[in-house]
């Protein structure tokens, strides 16, 4: 079953890498797309991913109700500029500050390859701005002016669809309106 389960996991993420790649390619972020998720191929988080596999989901959901964390997860968003989590320092000034460009468009295309991947012919336009407003528009790390843009994009999405969305220039036009210079 491992062994099964690590060539799945495998399948799973390099599939992922892909799509993020296609779409930072879209925003004008190529590098960004290729060194995506690298850490995902390191022991801690390859591990964690064969051990809780399940195809559907990250892996990472299962062993928080297992073992209420994920060490894979602590592995992965402090070493990974595109979770917000990443840029969350409390003894700062400003606790949540907002992501640069490249890492919050990157964070975009990863929002929607994982919609794609997991939810696969059963993912639509209007999925991401559902789940984000559902699940994490709300959580208190996220810089209001992030929060904003990543809402903005997904809504564009869900309007309009991922080629008129993903664009460099709409997604730089979005950032700036949102987040600054």
């Amino acid at each position: 079953m491992k062994i099964k389960n690590a060539i799945r996991h495998f399948k799973l993420i390099s599939h992922h890498k892909w799509i993020v790649f296609k779409l930072c390619c879209k925003i004008g972020e190529p590098w960004r797309g290729l060194m995506h998720d690298l850490s995902k191929y390191s022991p801690t988080e390859f591990k964690e991913g064969i051990q809780y596999y399940v195809g559907t989901h990250s892996p990472i959901t299962e062993a928080k109700k297992d073992k209420g964390y994920s060490e894979a997860w602590l592995h992965h968003r402090g070493r990974n500029k595109h979770h917000f989590e990443y840029w969350v320092d409390h003894n700062a000034p400003e606790v949540t500050p907002v992501i640069p460009y490249q890492y919050a468009g990157e964070m975009i295309c990863d929002k929607l390859a994982a919609g794609i991947v997991y939810q696969g012919k059963a993912w639509t336009k209007e999925f991401e701005l559902q789940y984000w407003n559902e699940r994490e528009k709300d959580k208190k790390e996220v810089n209001p002016k992030i929060r904003d843009f990543v809402t903005a994009v997904m809504t564009e999405v869900a309007e309009n669809g991922i080629d008129k969305t993903l664009t460099k220039k709409n997604i730089r036009s979005l950032y700036q309106k949102y987040c600054g210079a």
